[in-house]
């Protein structure tokens, strides 16, 4: 199977992995998540926050990749923005962590225009 497709699923994990980050090491209520959620500071709080925005990101990147396989972009180009989104959405994340707002939002940038030149690719605006 192509790597752009493990790059979905890479993708829907990584919120998770996040939340564990979040979770890990609390006294975890599974009756009120929200609660504890909102209880949470520091680097517990980002992740949480890390995990928010991988699931926003996570449709518009299967969207992308959707759109570029049904247009048949060349499998090369789409694993090779696959591994840039997957590496930019794990940088996000571990730099969200480590609270670092301009890498932070570097990477964030990095993920979407991978997702963008996928777009781009599927449309026939560049080659």
């Amino acid at each position: 199977m192509p790597f752009v497709l493990w790059s979905l699923l890479l993708a829907a994990v990584l919120p998770l992995i996040w939340a564990g980050v979040s979770k890990a090491g609390t006294r975890y209520d599974n009756h009120k998540p929200r609660e504890v959620a909102a209880r949470a500071e520091g680097y517990r709080q980002r992740a949480g926050w890390a995990q928010q925005n991988a699931w926003e990101a996570l449709p518009t990147w299967t969207a992308a990749v959707v759109a570029a396989w049904l247009m048949k972009v060349p499998e090369a180009a789409m694993n090779a923005a696959a591994a840039v989104f997957v590496l930019a959405r794990v940088a996000h994340g571990l730099l969200y962590i480590a609270n670092l707002a301009s890498l932070r939002s570097l990477a964030w940038l990095v993920g979407i225009l991978a997702a963008l030149y996928l777009f781009l690719r599927a449309g026939g605006v560049i080659g």
